[in-house]
């Protein structure tokens, strides 16, 4: 722990953690702040709150990007806030929160206790399309612009500072994550995302904070792999799998979750 924020516009900061390589926002207002995201356990929400209570005493308003375990298992210890989050996010997290916390048991064994900890938390205030909150006297927009990672991706947009918190649409340091994605979707999701947000500094939900040429760079691999992905669901995938921009093992991942929405 001990990650330390990087303020990346006006009383906008990102803290980008060892675990998960997880980024996590905090916009502070006049008298109010904003948290993107409370982690994956109560043990590593409380070592968050300890570090916002290092630049703001304020009360806040929480935001869930999506409903995937390490973006919201924090989100008991913020209770008595409101929590803010897509619509399809709050109703994921009901119907499946128990089933996250089990398939993370199976991959983290080793965390058994901290993870048994954890009360599963949805968020009680929620949207479709857009909504807007103060911050203290800044307006933060939440957009939700389609299918991409998840069903329910918000990006949380700070247009009096120029930062763009794009979650999981878009990663730095790995590929995209297709587990739970819609690959045929998600490049139109991002770029309706930059067309309406020209911002320079977009904060992805993991890695390194990137500018525009970045996510524009990442679009594109999108692009592609939706088109060979179209491409493979007629033609068969064995000589079209080494055209793919990223491994094979996430490369197979986007193909299967490609042929889901394809077949459906």
């Amino acid at each position: 722990m001990n990650e330390q924020w990087q303020e990346v516009g006006d009383r906008v900061y990102v803290r980008r953690h060892r675990s998960f390589d997880m980024n996590v926002g905090l916009v502070v207002g006049d008298g109010h702040c904003l948290v993107l995201d409370t982690r994956t356990s109560h043990r590593e929400a409380a070592d968050l709150i300890e570090a916002i209570r290092r630049i703001t005493a304020y009360p806040w308003t929480v935001v869930n990007s999506h409903s995937h375990f390490d973006h919201y298992f924090g989100n008991a210890l913020f209770r008595g806030a409101e929590i803010w989050g897509h619509s399809r996010c709050a109703e994921e997290i009901d119907l499946y929160g128990e089933q996250h916390r089990a398939n993370v048991l199976k991959t983290l064994p080793d965390r058994h206790e901290e993870l048994e900890e954890v009360t599963i938390v949805p968020p009680d205030h929620t949207f479709t399309s857009a909504a807007g909150l103060d911050i203290g006297g800044r307006i933060v927009n939440l957009r939700h612009f389609g299918l991409g990672h998840s069903s329910n991706d918000v990006v949380v947009h700070v247009p009096d500072a120029g930062v763009v918190f794009a979650g999981d649409l878009v990663e730095e340091g790995a590929p995209p994550a297709f587990s739970d994605s819609y690959p045929i979707d998600w490049p139109e999701t991002v770029a309706a995302m930059l067309a309406e947000m020209p911002e320079q500094v977009i904060v992805p939900g993991h890695g390194a904070v990137v500018d525009r040429a970045y996510a524009q760079a990442q679009q594109a691999e999108l692009v592609l792999v939706a088109e060979l992905a179209k491409r493979a669901h007629v033609e068969g995938l064995r000589d079209l799998i080494k055209l793919f921009p990223y491994p094979e093992d996430v490369t197979r991942q986007a193909i299967d979750r490609a042929f889901l929405q394809l077949d459906a």
